[in-house]
C-alpha cells in the first residue's frame, strides 16, 4: 500500500505558473496580423507548451511512499528512490531545482552523495511515515 503526500506550493510558484499561462495565451491572441503564420504558430505552440508544463508541474507534484521506495512525481517527471538507498533527511533552504514547490524543503540524501529536495505539505506526517519505512534513517531537527 502506498501513501501519498501532496507538495506544499508557495504562492510565488502558483503566481509564476499562472502568469506564464496568461502571457502565453495573451501573445497567441494578440499576435500581429501581417506576420508569417508559420513563425507565429511555432512561437504560440512553444509558449502554450511551456505554460502547460508549468501548470502541470505546479498542480501535480506529490510524493508517494510505496512499500519499497519513495517516488517523487512532478508533472511528466518522476524520481524513484529505493528505501534501501536513503541515508539521511534534513531541512533545507536550497534553491536547487527539484520536485519541491515550496522553500520549506527537506533534503533526502541517498546512494552516496546524491540527494533530492521535497516539500510535503504535511511535513511531520511525511517524516513519521518515512521513518517507519526507513528505521535506520538519520535526520536533523528543524
Amino acid at each position: 500500500m502506498s501513501i501519498v503526500f501532496r507538495s506544499k506550493v508557495d504562492a510565488k510558484f502558483k503566481a509564476l505558473a499562472l502568469a506564464l499561462a496568461g502571457v502565453a495565451f495573451f501573445t497567441a491572441w494578440t499576435r500581429p496580423r501581417g506576420a508569417p503564420v508559420a513563425l507565429w504558430t511555432a512561437m504560440d505552440l512553444l509558449m502554450i507548451g511551456a505554460a502547460a508544463l508549468a501548470i502541470w508541474v505546479t498542480f501535480s507534484t506529490y510524493y508517494e511512499l510505496e512499500h519499497d521506495a519513495l517516488v517523487a512525481h512532478s508533472g511528466p517527471f518522476s524520481w524513484r528512490i529505493p528505501f534501501a538507498e536513503i541515508v539521511a533527511v534534513r531541512p533545507s533552504d536550497s534553491t536547487q531545482s527539484s520536485p519541491a514547490l515550496s522553500m520549506d524543503r527537506l533534503e533526502i540524501s541517498y546512494r552516496g552523495s546524491r540527494s533530492i529536495l521535497v516539500s510535503p505539505a504535511d511535513q511531520a506526517g511525511f517524516l513519521a511515515m518515512l521513518h517507519r519505512r526507513v528505521p535506520r534513517l538519520a535526520s536533523e531537527p528543524r
